[in-house]
């Protein structure tokens, strides 16, 4: 089977324009009053919960959906109806659901799609990024940008390229989760001191392998997405991402050197990600980081960043509480364990998630950006966040340390080896 080829892989939606066009209505912000019209390219379980979010959040109506797969459009599009249905709006049209590997790019070169929310596949994102800017469309991708190197730099490439023409934003909701966006100001304005090191942990339990009986080598792989480097990138760029980028969001700047270790001890046989990865970064400054993920066991545990300064220290857990200690004291107010909650607290409201209102602010302040014509240009800071998570993945893999230089020019690709045409 012929595998895909990322220089073939844009040949029809590149061929449609060597340049943006951006209808008027867009150019000079939103039409009053009108809900943006959002198209979705991969409709699995992620994709399906930001639209559900989008939707009690902002003013928008889902217009078309694209899968590679039939089951995923039926049961993502039971849900998507109800939003719209909900709102006022008719369901979505059989028409304006398309199936297959070019179905992306048939859902692209609708003249009344605005914006698309793309949460294919990572290997997917740089190449469907490209193609929905090139057509004109807003976008807010999942992460990783791009499983590999290769794929960061074209994500930069774009951002360069179109920025204050649209809208293009990445899946790192916690930058919008108001008490870390509080820690992390307060951490700027100097209340730890100077950041000296960090130490960050995201211990997720091991995904589950799907059943592949009857599949395709190719169609198992894809299902299977989060058991392959080359598919997800791996533990570090589907899920330890979150935690790195919020290190850098603190620090204004990203690792210029990495040593680390990892294996597959202890995980599924299927796939070949890593079950457990530990690394050292060097962050400019001579800031020291260590970092420590997992997807092992039938369990989620902790997620947590700590930065350690000269007046004091910050920490942020998912679920464990957003506070400072030392000269300079303060708490976000999330709990830091159900147990010490009172039940006045609870009748209250008081949040045992710091992610409580990340996903509902990341997706309307999308829809605002379109809205107002105060286009949002995430990509740098997504990049150097996922460039990153892959230094640490690469010096795990070598058992020696390496430099963010050596990568970056390196420009190294993962190639799925998976034929898309089979799909059509």
């Amino acid at each position: 089977m012929r595998p895909i080829d990322r220089r073939n892989f844009l040949t029809t939606a590149g061929a449609a324009s060597a340049f943006t066009v951006v209808a008027p209505s867009l150019a000079f912000g939103y039409r009053a009053n009108a809900a943006v019209r959002v198209g979705i390219i991969g409709c699995g379980g992620r994709g399906t919960r930001v639209l559900t979010t989008m939707g009690d959040n902002a003013n928008i109506v889902i217009v078309a959906m694209a899968d590679l797969f039939r089951d995923k459009l039926e049961s993502s599009k039971k849900t998507l109806d109800k939003i719209n249905n909900d709102k006022g709006f008719p369901g979505i049209p059989e028409s304006s659901t398309y199936l297959g590997s070019d179905a992306y790019r048939r859902l692209l070169s609708r003249a009344d799609v605005d914006a698309v929310l793309i949460s294919s596949p990572a290997y997917t994102h740089a190449d469907f990024l490209e193609a929905a800017v090139i057509a004109g469309k807003h976008v807010y991708c999942e992460k990783p940008v791009a499983p590999d190197v290769a794929g960061c730099r074209k994500v930069e490439r774009i951002g360069k390229k179109y920025d204050g023409q649209l809208s293009m934003t990445i899946g790192f909701q916690i930058r919008r989760a108001t008490p870390y966006v509080e820690m992390i100001k307060k951490i700027q304005e100097g209340a730890i001191g100077d950041i000296i090191s960090g130490e960050l942990h995201y211990y997720s339990s091991e995904p589950g392998v799907k059943d592949t009986a009857g599949m395709s080598h190719d169609e198992a792989k894809i299902r299977n997405q989060y058991h392959f480097r080359e598919m997800s990138g791996g533990i570090l760029l589907d899920q330890g991402i979150h935690i790195i980028d919020v290190f850098n969001w603190a620090a204004g700047s990203h690792p210029v050197w990495a040593t680390g270790s990892g294996s597959r001890r202890g995980r599924n046989p299927y796939g070949n990600t890593m079950s457990n990865c530990q690394a050292i970064f060097k962050y400019p400054g001579d800031i020291n980081v260590s970092f420590h993920s997992t997807q092992l066991g039938p369990r989620f545990g902790d997620v947590c960043a700590r930065f350690m300064g000269t007046e004091g220290t910050a920490q942020a857990h998912y679920s464990g509480g957003v506070f400072i200690s030392g000269a300079n004291e303060w708490d976000s107010g999330i709990a830091r364990s159900e147990a010490a909650v009172t039940e006045e607290q609870k009748r209250k409201g008081i949040f045992l998630s710091a992610l409580h209102d990340a996903d509902a602010k990341k997706g309307s302040s999308f829809i605002r950006s379109i809205e107002t014509g105060e286009y949002l240009n995430e990509l740098q800071p997504a990049v150097d966040s996922t460039i990153s998570a892959a230094l640490a993945r690469e010096a795990a893999t070598r058992g020696e340390g390496c430099t963010w230089d050596e990568i970056y020019y390196d420009n190294g690709t993962l190639e799925t080896g998976i034929d898309l045409s089979q799909f059509k």
